[in-house]
């Protein structure tokens, strides 16, 4: 069967698709408002909120609350207990486990429709904006390696599971995509993740892969798998036809180096993706740029708060994708097909470019250190973390920041934990790359620290090997999809971690 002409003709139609929703924006999710309107208005929660009244996006943002998770928790868990028309018609019968860093999980809906057309298409326009980009390529030709989070599934009824999303994904998977898929889905449910990147890395040595999909701190450990038991220099060598790495999830900025170092190859292309248990919100649909491109017919309508204004549930300014700006960080507020409404998901971004929408991320909520007017926010970090690194010749695995709190004696700072792959040098030069990186890109920052008068120099700390590891265990959120806190504005999760490094 010619795959590849097949999967080009499929590629270029969605292209054609693609491109109405980037000159037409504003229609697309006007449409996609009343569409989703009319199925909530079928559910319990719409009738409790009286959906049948809401005429316009002004009605709707006027007397349809704002809700958190916590808000939603009570109508997911009737959902998990098998209730039908709740939050979106008919029964939910998949439950995606967040991979928060909180002890408590968190259950997001999955519902037919936003398995198939979100999440599903999120992956397929990927390639097709790819192909679009780079005309001659015959990816389906190769492999693809998914490297997935945690892949346990657990029933709740006959016909009733829960899971991290990448299982229900690899559990639903059409046929034409699973047969280019690897590794097995045996290994790719293992839930042991030491023994499974063992198993992953010897399953997929001999394999023709050319697509590469994963979050980058978990797709380097198992790069370096690869390499130790291939006996091979990169992994060009392993794989000849490697050509693209999808990656989400984190910034892709302190790992960009080392990337290179593994696949010393001008050709391989780099393409980011923003999605999540609640969503595929972005793809990265240009060559020469980071910006990621919003996707506007996933069946997800948005919102934005200025993050001038925020104020969780309470606040005051929600403003439609009409109403938005370029260069101001906004949290995100979605209504899904999977029944979220009106969710606050807890993600800022900003956005670069208004017609067509590209955007990018630029933290979470309540993700950033502002204990002396500083305004550091996550975006700012992996920039200047990225820099140092690059100066020092460095490799990170993971790292958070937090506050020094002000003293009878001392100054206030910012205090790191990093667990290197390739350690500085010296850990001093790091923290001055760093300290001045941020100053250059944050004002109010290099007004505090200007002459030491109301923050002192960041103080940095190498961990072993393993520490930030040992403290997700201990959470119960270790697997590929769980991720690190980058910054906080107390010292919670600092001092939590840090007493791992001493075990």
């Amino acid at each position: 069967m010619p795959f590849n002409s097949i999967f080009a003709w499929m590629m270029k139609k969605r292209i054609h698709q693609i491109n109405l929703f980037k000159k037409n924006p504003l229609q697309v999710q006007e449409e996609l408002f009343g569409n989703l309107i009319r199925e909530g208005a079928k559910v319990t929660y719409g009738a409790i909120n009286d959906f049948k009244m809401v005429g316009s996006y002004e009605d709707y943002r006027k007397n349809i609350p704002l809700q958190t998770y916590e808000g939603f928790k009570p109508w997911i868990e009737r959902a998990m207990q098998g209730e039908k028309n709740l939050l979106w018609p008919d029964k939910t019968k998949w439950f995606a486990k967040s991979s928060g860093t909180t002890s408590r999980s968190k259950f997001i809906p999955v519902t037919k429709e936003s398995l198939r057309d979100c999440h599903y298409n999120g992956g397929k326009d990927l390639l097709a904006m790819y192909y679009d980009n780079h005309t001659k390529r015959k990816l389906y030709n190769g492999k693809h390696l998914i490297v997935g989070g945690s892949a346990e599934v657990n029933k709740l009824s006959s016909d009733s599971y829960f899971g991290d999303l990448s299982a229900i994904i690899v559990k639903n998977l059409p046929w034409y995509i699973e047969a280019r898929r690897t590794p097995s889905r045996e290994i790719t449910l293992m839930t042991d993740w030491e023994e499974k990147m063992e198993k992953m890395a010897r399953s997929t040595i001999k394999e023709d892969v050319c697509i590469i999909a994963g979050v980058p701190s978990w797709t380097l450990i198992l790069a370096h798998k690869v390499l130790e038991i291939s006996g091979k220099s990169n992994l060009k060598e392993v794989w000849p036809n490697l050509e693209l790495f999808m990656h989400g999830g984190v910034s892709f900025e302190p790992y960009k180096e080392e990337f290179k170092k593994l696949i010393p190859d001008d050709k391989m292309n780099y393409v980011q993706t923003y999605n999540a248990s609640e969503g595929f919100f972005g793809i990265q649909d240009l060559v020469d740029s980071d910006e990621m491109l919003l996707m506007l017919d996933y069946g997800i309508f948005y919102e934005f708060i200025p993050m001038s204004s925020y104020d969780g549930v309470n606040s005051k300014t929600v403003l439609s994708l009409e109403e938005v700006e370029e260069n101001v960080n906004y949290a995100m507020v979605i209504t899904t097909n999977a029944g979220l409404w009106r969710y606050l998901l807890g993600d800022t971004i900003k956005f670069t470019n208004m017609l067509p929408f590209r955007f990018k991320i630029t933290g979470r909520v309540n993700s950033f250190i502002n204990t002396f007017g500083e305004e550091l926010i996550v975006e700012q970090a992996e920039l200047a973390i990225a820099e140092a690194c690059k100066k020092t010749k460095s490799i990170l695995k993971e790292y958070t920041g937090a506050p020094i709190f002000i003293e009878r004696d001392s100054k206030g700072g910012h205090e790191w934990l990093i667990e290197f792959v390739t350690p500085p040098s010296s850990l001093e030069l790091f923290g001055e790359v760093l300290d001045e990186y941020i100053c250059t890109i944050n004002s109010d920052y290099a007004a505090k620290r200007k002459g030491n008068m109301l923050l002192k120099k960041p103080v940095i700390h190498s961990l072993k090997t393993g520490t930030f590891d040992a403290w997700l265990m201990s959470k119960g959120k270790f697997g590929g999809q769980n991720k690190v806190p980058r910054l906080s504005n107390d010292r919670k999760i600092l001092e939590e971690i840090i007493k791992f490094h001493t075990l």
